[in-house]
């Protein structure tokens, strides 16, 4: 789904998936995903961050195969790459870790952003709206040159 954080609408997209995942019968896990594929211009620098710019959101699940994706979903493959894994503990609408991701860490770090889906694994610990709520944020990497 298409979207921006001017009009983030992340409870539609899984209003819409929650219903029809458990029609995916090759699933690898009961984990849930959080995917993100942002275009190559977007930014995440403070200076040129635009709240206006387009990405495309996903709610998915890891299957083994996609023989039985129900024909009114879609398929994402993620390529292989590295990828920096945060454990965030938290509600999940306290953006104060991606600022410390993309303002501190990865600049600080001898990574830069690989062009490639970001994802959150949304597992047993995960509570929508609980402060104690837990998950993991993988953000695609690669050394800087």
């Amino acid at each position: 789904m298409q979207m921006n954080f001017s009009n983030y609408q992340i409870g539609l997209l899984w209003g819409k998936f929650i219903p029809k995942c458990v029609q995916i019968k090759n699933r690898i896990s009961s984990d849930l995903l959080s995917l993100v594929v942002y275009p190559k211009s977007f930014s995440f620098s403070k200076k040129d961050f635009n709240p206006e710019s387009h990405f495309e959101r996903w709610a998915g699940v890891e299957v083994n195969d996609f023989e039985h994706i129900p024909s009114d979903m879609e398929s994402l493959v993620i390529p292989a790459g590295e990828y920096a894994i945060f454990h965030y503990k938290g509600l999940n609408t306290d953006v104060r870790i991606f600022e410390y991701i993309h303002g501190e860490w990865l600049p600080d770090s001898m990574y830069a952003l690989d062009h490639r889906p970001h994802f959150e694994v949304l597992g047993d610990k995960y509570r929508n709206g609980d402060p104690n709520s837990e998950e993991n944020i993988y953000i695609p990497i690669r050394p800087k040159k």
